[in-house]
């Protein structure tokens, strides 16, 4: 047991600095001018209320900043600022980088100079991807020779990090980024596809030769047992059709292929011709999503009168319609009905969903003041590019006004 007179060592709240005395585990006394004035006080504390939890060493005053915001770099900011990056957006993004001691925003500058991008390009690549000014001159020029292996000219590279800059920044991990080009080279993959797998996908060249290395030989292993006889042909085919999937995982790929057979009743070439076509994309979807967006649209559909047999060959003709959440799915053809288009026009013409529902008021209300009858008329212009859609629209008004004229 310890004794009364033990001493524990306590210690005032940070409010006084740290400071560290001894004292009797009952008993404080205290004689102090600094804190009870010139004559000498004693008096008694409960040690175990006042000093509760504390404990300093002797005398020691905290010094750091523990607690508080770490300071902006100066330099940084106005280097940016003269270079014409948008400062506030590239803080949202990534605030930490404005946190570093040492970057390389003049050595990036001067590196993509070089390779032909305009100031201009340089300023809104460091805006909406700031983590780019950490990259040093070694790494950036090591980087680009691997890209230069896939793409044709520097000028093609500066396009497309002008676009998404995060597809050459993400990582500085060349040795990774070398690995995955010489393995995606060696399955068949074309250097066209390695330029869509870039621009689209370039977390593929981030992740792990591994994962990269599963996600090959499980669509090898699908390919042999659908009963097709080059997997090197059909891992192309998968992969240029959807840039996103070696992203994802096996299990998600599978979950999704295994739902496509079972819900549409798929023999195993009419499952290989569906994914190797117009159903590759579905194989990265989020399975929760695919099955809830499926079953969204069956509801819907079975609501305006189609049989089951309507929406899978609705279904099957545009497996993009999948992609649609619940509450666009529903808008859309809500909004065609009552334009009075039927549901079996829109069942044949599938891709008119494509359209946002702006473009889909818009592009009705025109063609019926052209004179167009929707409801008997073919309505697949409504999902045309804008270039076709004008031009038909013009023909469509000049026949108009000629038909008023007379």
């Amino acid at each position: 047991m310890q004794s009364p007179l033990s001493l524990r060592q306590m210690s005032i709240p940070k409010g006084l600095g740290y400071l560290t005395i001894m004292a009797p585990r009952n008993l404080l006394y205290m004689r102090s001018n600094f804190f009870f004035g010139s004559r000498c006080w004693m008096i008694r504390f409960s040690t175990e209320i006042l000093f509760k939890s504390v404990s300093f060493r002797l005398f020691g005053r905290k010094c750091d900043n523990a607690g508080s915001e770490p300071l902006e770099n100066e330099e940084l900011l106005n280097n940016l600022l003269t270079m014409g990056v948008d400062v506030d957006m590239a803080k949202k993004r990534q605030p930490g980088v404005f946190n570093r001691t040492s970057t390389n925003e003049q050595d990036l500058k001067t590196f993509l100079l070089s390779k032909g991008a305009s100031k201009e390009v340089i300023a809104s690549i460091i805006s909406r991807y700031p983590r780019a000014i950490t990259r040093t001159p070694e790494s950036l020029s090591n980087r680009w020779d691997l890209w230069r292996r896939i793409v044709t000219s520097d000028l093609e590279i500066v396009n497309i990090l002008e676009r998404s800059p995060e597809s050459f920044f993400r990582s500085d991990n060349n040795l990774n980024l070398e690995n995955n080009i010489e393995f995606l080279y060696s399955v068949g993959l074309t250097r066209k596809c390695l330029c869509r797998l870039l621009t689209n996908a370039p977390r593929t060249f981030s992740k792990s030769l591994d994962l990269n290395k599963q996600m090959v030989e499980f669509l090898q292993e699908v390919c042999l047992s659908l009963g097709h006889n080059d997997p090197t042909d059909f891992v192309r085919k998968i992969i240029f059709k959807n840039p996103f999937i070696l992203i994802q995982s096996t299990k998600r790929v599978k979950t999704n292929l295994e739902f496509l057979q079972s819900t549409f009743s798929l023999n195993s070439e009419e499952l290989l011709v569906l994914i190797c076509g117009s159903g590759a994309k579905i194989l990265d979807l989020s399975n929760d999503c695919t099955k809830r967006n499926y079953t969204n649209i069956k509801e819907k559909l079975f609501s305006l009168g189609c049989v089951a047999e309507e929406i899978q060959k609705f279904v099957l003709s545009y497996p993009d319609v999948i992609f649609l959440g619940e509450n666009k799915f529903n808008d859309k053809i809500d909004c065609l009905i009552e334009e009075k288009i039927s549901i079996s026009q829109i069942i044949e013409n599938p891709r008119i969903l494509d359209s946002s529902i702006s473009t889909l008021k818009s592009r009705i209300k025109e063609l019926v003041n052209a004179g167009y009858k929707l409801n008997t008329a073919n309505i697949s212009l409504l999902s045309w590019s804008q270039k076709r859609y004008n031009a038909k629209l013009k023909k469509l008004n000049i026949g108009q006004n000629l038909v008023v004229g007379n």
